[in-house]
C-alpha cells in the first residue's frame, strides 16, 4: 500500500553527520568547487570588514570565532538600516559597504557554497574540536586528583617524619627547636646526675659488706677485698679519679679540654642508632656481650678479675699530661670515677657483680629447696650471712638496680658522649637536622604541587567557557542546516545524527 502524499510529508530524513557533506554533494545540492569559492569568500569578507559601521550588534557578531553565511546575512540587514540614507529611488544602495556584503552573499549562494562550509564545520566541531577541549578539560581534571593524592602523601609522609624528629628529639631529652644548643645544654646536668649516683651508692654500704663476707667464707681468701672501686665510691662518693688513685685530694684540678674537631657529616644511610630501651635494665636481663662458660674447675666460669672493661662505643678522654706537679690532678686524673670512661665501666661491672650476687641470695632465702640446702652450707658461715632477710635484700637489690638504670640509660650515654666529644654533637645534629629537613622539603614540595593543582583548576576553569561556546556553536549550525536541507524537501523533518554535544 503505497503512503498518501500527506503521510510521506511528513517522513523524517536522516543524516548521519559524519556523511553529511558527501551526502549534499551526491545529491548536487552543493558543487564539487565550494573550497574555492569558499576561499574566494573569506577573501572578500577579511576585505569588508576593514569598513565597518559601529553598531553593537555587529560588534558582537564580529567577536565571534568565526562569520559564516548566516552572520553575513545579518549584517546586510543591520546595513540596511545603516545605509538607508544611500538607497536610490531603483531601491539600490549606491554604499559600498552594503554592495561589498551583498556580493559576499551572492558568492555564498552560488552552487550553494554556504552549505557545503556549515556542513565542513558542523563536521570539523563534532569529530576534533569538541574532543579536544573534552580531552583538555579531562586531563586537567585528572592532573588534579594526582597532585591533590600526591599533595596528601606529602603531608603524611612530611607528617611521619616531623613525628620520627620529635620522637628523637624525646629519646635525647631536647625539644628540637635549636639541636646543637639543647644538646650542649645537656651536659651542664652531667655532674649533678653522676653526684646524685655516687650519692645513692652510699646505700649499698651494708652489701658490700655481704658480699665480701660471702667471698671470704665461700673462696676462703679473707685478705682480699672485693669491689674495690664501689667501695670507695660508697666511702668517698663521686671523688676525683686522683683522690682514687693516690688516696689523697688533689690540691688543683686541670680538667682535659677536648680537642677542636671540625663537624663531620653523618654518611647517609650508614648509621643505625638503634631504639632506645623502654625499660630500665633488670638484672639478668641485660645482654652485656659476655659469654660464661664453665672452667674446668667446675666453677661457674665468671673471672671478676680486672679484665679489660672497654665496652663498645666508649670514648676515652686523651689525658693532657702525664707528668704533674706533686697534688695537681691533671687530664684524666682530674675528672670524677664516673665521667672517666675507664673508671665508671669498672664502677657499672661491680655494680653489676654486686646485683647478680644480692638476686641470687635473694632466689635462694625465697625458695624453701634452695634454702635448706643453703642453710646446710652456711651453718658455719659468719652471721651476718645467716642473719639477712628477704626484705632487706629486696630492697639493696633495688638500690643497686636503680643505679643501673641510671648509668645504663641512653640519656646518660649521650651526655657522656657530648663531653668527650664535640664530633657527636655535630653527628647528632646533623641527623636531627636531616629529618627535619626532609619534613621541611616534602612540605615544600606539597606546596609546588598544589601551586600545579590550582593551576590545573584554572585552566580548566577557562576552558569550560570555551567548551560550552563551542557546543552552542554546534547546536546552532545543526539547527541552521537542519532548517536548510528541509525547506528544500517541502519542509520534511530532517535529522543530523551523531551530533554528541
Amino acid at each position: 500500500m503505497q503512503a498518501a502524499p500527506q503521510d510521506y510529508q511528513n517522513v523524517p530524513i536522516d543524516i548521519q553527520t559524519s556523511k553529511l557533506l558527501d551526502w549534499l554533494l551526491d545529491r548536487r545540492h552543493c558543487g564539487r568547487r565550494w573550497p574555492a569559492q569558499v576561499a574566494q569568500v573569506r577573501e572578500r569578507i577579511r576585505a569588508a570588514l576593514q569598513d565597518m559601521p559601529e553598531h553593537p550588534e555587529i560588534r558582537e557578531l564580529l567577536q565571534g570565532s568565526y562569520l559564516h553565511y548566516f552572520h553575513c546575512l545579518r549584517i546586510v540587514e543591520i546595513l540596511k538600516g545603516t545605509e538607508a540614507s544611500t538607497k536610490n529611488l531603483f531601491g539600490r544602495y549606491s554604499s559600498q559597504r552594503m554592495k561589498d556584503w551583498q556580493e559576499i552573499v551572492s558568492l555564498y549562494e552560488k552552487d550553494n557554497a554556504y552549505l557545503a562550509e556549515l556542513s565542513s564545520l558542523l563536521g570539523r566541531s563534532i569529530s576534533y574540536e569538541l574532543p579536544a577541549l573534552r580531552r583538555q578539560r579531562g586531563r586537567c581534571l585528572q592532573a588534579q586528583q594526582e597532585l591533590a593524592r600526591r599533595e596528601d602523601e606529602c603531608q603524611a609522609r612530611a607528617g611521619e617524619l616531623r613525628e620520627r624528629f620529635l620522637g628523637s628529639c624525646r629519646q635525647y631529652g631536647i625539644a628540637g627547636e635549636d639541636v646543637r644548643r639543647e644538646l650542649l645544654a645537656q651536659v651542664q646536668a652531667l655532674p649533678s646526675l653522676l653526684s646524685r649516683v655516687g650519692d645513692g651508692a652510699s646505700a649499698l654500704g651494708d652489701a658490700i659488706e655481704l658480699y665480701q663476707a660471702c667471698v671470704a667464707f665461700v673462696c676462703d681468701s679473707p685478705g682480699a677485698q672485693a669491689l674495690p672501686l664501689l667501695r670507695h665510691v660508697v666511702s668517698h662518693g663521686n671523688s676525683s679519679v686522683f683522690r682514687w688513685r693516690t688516696g689523697q685530694e688533689p690540691l688543683q684540678l686541670e680538667r682535659p679540654q677536648p680537642p677542636p674537631e671540625a663537624p663531620e657529616p653523618p654518611p647517609q644511610d650508614t648509621i643505625d642508632w638503634g631504639d632506645f630501651p623502654t625499660e630500665p635494665p633488670q638484672g639478668g636481663d641485660i645482654d652485656w656481650g659476655i659469654t660464661v662458660e664453665p672452667s674446668p674447675q667446675g666453677d661457674d666460669g665468671i673471672d671478676w678479675g680486672d679484665g679489660e672493661k672497654g665496652q663498645e662505643g666508649t670514648i676515652t678522654v686523651v689525658e693532657a699530661g702525664t707528668e704533674a706537679p706533686e697534688g695537681v690532678a691533671r687530664g684524666s686524673d682530674a675528672l670524677t670515677l664516673l665521667e672517666n670512661p675507664e673508671t665508671r665501666n669498672q664502677f657499672i661491672d661491680e655494680l653489676m657483680e654486686l646485683e647478680l650476687f644480692l638476686a641470687q641470695r635473694l632466689l635462694e632465702l625465697e625458695d624453701e629447696a634452695l634454702d635448706v640446702v643453703a642453710l646446710s652450707q652456711f651453718q658455719l658461715a659468719p652471721a651476718v650471712l645467716q642473719g639477712q632477710s628477704p626484705e632487706r635484700l629486696r630492697a639493696q637489690l633495688a638500690t643497686a638496680r636503680g643505679l643501673l638504670a641510671q648509668l645504663c640509660s641512653r640519656s646518660v650515654q649521650h651526655l657522656c658522649m657530648i663531653l668527650a666529644s664535640p664530633r657527636y654533637v655535630e653527628r647528632v645534629t646533623a641527623l636531627l637536622r636531616q629529618q627535619s629537613l626532609q619534613a621541611e622539603l616534602l612540605l615544600a614540595k606539597r606546596e609546588a604541587l598544589g601551586q600545579r593543582r590550582r593551576q590545573a583548576l584554572a585552566e580548566q576553569g577557562a576552558l569550560e567557557p570555551r567548551l560550552q561556546q563551542l557546543q552552542e556553536r554546534t547546536r546552532e549550525l545543526q539547527r541552521l542546516i537542519e532548517a536548510d536541507i528541509s525547506k528544500r524537501y517541502g519542509g520534511r523533518p530532517v535529522n543530523l545524527m551523531g551530533v554528541n554535544v
